[in-house]
């Protein structure tokens, strides 16, 4: 049960992220409201999956999944560079978080 606390902890942080970028500097109010929402869903799930997982883990693959699944709404839904060399970092942090789950 921790790693599905811990993977929808880290699918609310790709929500609070994008929805931090779309409140414009928290001018617009719902986006704004969406962040927080989804902030306190994420570190409460983080909270509950650091119950039985290690501290580094847990908190590798929570970020993990923020950062690719930012990086992945950015291409997607913003019009973001999607660049060889941004394709390779986000693999990198996918391979680190595959290492660090094996370990």
């Amino acid at each position: 049960m921790s790693w599905i606390f811990l993977v929808a902890a880290g699918l609310l942080e790709v929500v609070w992220a994008f929805a931090m970028k779309q409140s414009e500097g928290f001018t617009r109010l719902p986006a704004t409201l969406v962040m927080l929402v989804a902030m306190a869903g994420s570190f409460g799930l983080l909270t509950l999956a650091m119950r039985n997982l290690p501290l580094g883990t847990a908190y590798m693959i929570w970020t993990g999944i923020g950062a690719v699944g930012a990086f992945a709404a950015g291409v997607w839904l913003l019009g973001e560079d999607l660049s060889l060399q941004r394709l390779i970092a986000a693999g990198l942090i996918v391979a680190g978080m595959v290492t660090m789950k094996l370990s």
